[in-house]
């Protein structure tokens, strides 16, 4: 496949199945069978348009390569359910977390971390949880888990845990920083070293100082609302994510609050723009647009902010048991994924349980094609949109 051409990884997690397709014309290049991968782990960005992803089902890490001959590119076991996924910001070691997986609470405390280049892997167990994850540092760096209740950024040396005996030993932090208890939402700013935790009091910062991490002030959300996900944008030296309002009663959900909250990390200057009521979930970062997708019971859509913060909005064709007033968003219900590429101006939306995608062009809103794949993607599976050399390993930390 030609280094230019800008690739789409769909992942339909029910159906256990894995689409490469190109974009824009969504001809199918490739796929995978036989293969859960963790929606809530997501996919990595790896340095030559590659990805990393978690296939829930069999235990296995995976790299992907979609400019190779053969997709998979490294199947390395991991501990699973996976929680978190993240890497050094060199592509070349990698966390995975364990969290609830089908289960009501968390059960697992495993941790594994793996080192690319030389085929070693350890796993090691921490704390019951759903502890979020970053890797500081390409010399030796170091893991970060984020933990709730107690909250806490908890740092270990990699080197230390990827030479843990075998038997998924206990292993205890060398250094703790105190965080409220209700952390949700991780990025890491690889140039200065700096990891990133949201709470309900704002996004809390800290710098790594040797082996240990420095506090520094908090950014707060200038808003009622919080957000749950947090996003470096490798385009410029920001964060982005939704900041979500009103009753958290999740059968409430057609009246919760939506902003897109960016802030810049060297400016300090925060910018919020409205996105509507509904479910805003995750968002995607092309070359000079950030796109949302907004669902709601009156008529979803797709929300382009451009670099000026202006907003366009463009329908969606509705889904066939989409999330509707009385129910909540998340149990049994189709809902959309969206990707997009920083080296590109293409957004990708999927239609939950219609197994189709829509390609769209960014700059004029225009759809430019609407492939229908051989599996439904229930809850709007997942997706990741590369282009060779586009900078998305910047922020490495799964989405």
């Amino acid at each position: 496949m030609p280094a230019a051409t800008p690739v789409l990884l769909v992942s339909d997690h029910v159906a256990g199945a894995v689409h490469l397709l190109t974009v824009p014309d969504g001809a199918v290049a490739g796929h995978l069978t036989g293969r859960h991968l963790s929606e809530h782990a997501g996919f990595l960005a790896l340095p030559g348009g590659r990805v990393a992803c978690v296939d829930d089902r069999r235990g296995e890490l995976l790299v992907l390569n979609p400019y190779a001959e053969e997709l998979v590119e490294h199947a390395v076991p991991v501990a699973v359910p996976a929680e978190h996924l993240a890497c050094d910001p060199s592509g070349r070691r990698l966390a995975v977390t364990t969290g609830l997986g089908k289960n009501s609470e968390p059960w697992s405390d495993l941790l594994t971390v793996l080192d690319l280049a030389t085929g070693e892997a350890a796993r090691v167990r921490t704390r019951i949880g759903e502890p979020g994850v970053t890797v500081l540092g390409e010399t030796d760096p170091l893991v970060v888990l984020r933990h709730r209740e107690p909250g806490a950024l908890a740092v270990h040396r990699f080197e230390e845990l990827l030479a843990a005996p075998p038997g998924c030993p206990l292993v205890t932090p060398h250094a703790v920083l105190p965080l409220p208890d209700d952390g949700h939402g991780d990025a890491q700013a690889p140039g200065s070293e700096q990891v990133f935790a949201a709470t309900g009091q704002g996004v809390h910062r800290a710098r790594r100082k040797g082996d240990i991490l420095a506090a520094e002030a908090v950014i707060p959300w200038a808003s009622p609302a919080r957000g749950w996900y947090l996003r470096l944008d490798t385009r410029r030296r920001a964060l982005w994510t939704t900041l979500r309002g009103g009753d958290p009663d999740p059968l409430r959900w057609p009246a919760w609050t939506n902003q897109a909250w960016h802030h810049e990390l060297g400016t300090g200057r925060t910018l919020l723009t409205d996105l509507g009521p509904g479910l805003v979930f995750r968002l995607a970062l092309a070359r000079r647009h950030t796109a949302f997708t907004r669902v709601h019971p009156d008529g979803d859509e797709l929300i382009l902010l451009g670099a000026d913060g202006a907003a366009r909005r463009f329908p969606l064709p509705g889904m066939d048991g989409a999330p509707r007033r009385g129910g909540t968003p998340w149990e049994g219900v189709q809902r959309r994924a969206v990707a997009a590429s920083p080296g590109c101006d293409w957004i990708a939306v999927t239609r939950g349980g219609h197994g189709e995608v829509h390609i769209v062009d960014a700059e004029t809103g225009h759809e430019a094609a609407r492939p229908r794949l051989s599996t439904p993607l229930h809850h709007g599976g997942h997706l990741t949109l590369r282009v060779r050399n586009d900078g998305a390993d910047g922020d490495p930390v799964g989405r």
